[in-house]
């Protein structure tokens, strides 16, 4: 009974597809209207650069009192989110696929020369779906790799606030949990806070839109990310104060290395999990996750570093002899 109590809450509804698509549309619309920073990308292999608007965080906010409003007057549950997590899930899922193939097919038609909308199909249609076949392609003046990193922080930022206050009204709110969320709360706000620095990423100057970035940012950063939070809603945890300054202290350390960036995000998920204490391994499978993705594109960043810099970039490896973490790897 409860497995198929379980596959029916995962069966997407038609509130669930209104509650995403209303979403999506507000992000799409408050990006494009409300002002912000206009910052130029890296420069493009035919000597072009695209432009960002970078008003994050006044989306941010301004969705949040929208929403606030809501709750107020009783427009919408603070534990929506909560409450449909599976089907939402599963919503958000379809939507990944769908959308991915729209690219597949607009990316393969395409005949633009310049590189951010070049046609790299292998002509592999697993490869090229799933890596996609297109650097930056837009839709009505939205670039859709930049919206859909947007979507999916503020995604997890709002499933967790959401499972905050399920928990509020269980009367199991904790200090795991208020730790937990304090911890992803400043780093999500940092994050839109410095919004014009994700433009010269991997993601963004390198990696093609496909269903690996489009499922990566729109379902398994929020609802992967957000785990820690799902399990302390129903898993009671008491950490000593000994464990909680300790867990303080990893969440605000950094360290010195080639990919000194890689070791302090590690370092971030790290704490996020460690208010689940140890009983259980599954609050640990985003710094897990994090850990192998980060070493793959470590050595990925290394070989394409190696061909670029050659000799200079051979001395520098010298210089900072660790990748990522120091005297271990």
């Amino acid at each position: 009974m409860e497995l198929e109590s379980i596959i029916q809450s995962s069966i997407p509804t038609w509130s669930s597809v209104c509650i995403l698509v209303s979403y999506l549309v507000y992000l799409g619309l408050a990006g494009s209207l409300l002002p912000g920073n206009d910052v130029p990308g890296a420069l493009l292999q035919d000597g072009t650069r695209l432009r960002y608007r970078c008003n994050g965080l006044l989306t941010l906010f301004l969705l949040i009192a929208l929403l606030l409003f809501g709750v107020v007057f009783e427009f919408i549950s603070p534990t929506v989110i909560a409450d449909r997590g599976l089907e939402l899930l599963s919503t958000t899922f379809c939507f990944s696929v769908l959308v991915t193939l729209i690219l597949y097919v607009a990316g393969c038609n395409s005949r633009a020369k310049g590189s951010s909308l070049k046609s790299h199909a292998t002509g592999n249609l697993i490869h090229d779906w799933w890596f996609g076949v297109q650097l930056n392609p837009h839709f009505m003046g939205v670039d859709l790799k930049f919206f859909f990193v947007r979507a999916g922080m503020m995604e997890w930022l709002f499933i967790n606030l959401s499972v905050m206050e399920k928990s509020y009204k269980d009367g199991s709110l904790g200090q795991s949990m208020i730790l937990y969320q304090l911890f992803c709360s400043l780093y999500i706000l940092d994050y839109f806070c410095f919004e014009e620095y994700m433009t010269s990423t991997w993601d963004i100057i390198a990696e093609r839109l496909g269903f690996m970035l489009v499922f990566g940012d729109l379902v398994w950063i929020p609802f992967t990310f957000s785990i820690q939070g799902w399990w302390l809603l129903r898993n009671n945890v008491e950490l000593p104060k000994a464990a909680a300054v300790v867990n303080i202290l990893v969440f605000l350390i950094g360290g010195v290395a080639r990919h000194c960036n890689y070791l302090g995000d590690l370092l971030l998920a790290l704490s996020f999990s460690l208010p689940c204490g140890a009983s259980s391994p599954v609050p640990y499978i985003y710094p897990i996750y994090l850990l192998i993705l980060l070493i793959w594109r470590e050595r990925r960043d290394e070989s394409r570093c190696a061909q670029k810099y050659r000799e200079i970039w051979s001395e520098y490896c010298k210089l900072v002899p660790h990748r990522i973490l120091p005297y271990v790897y």
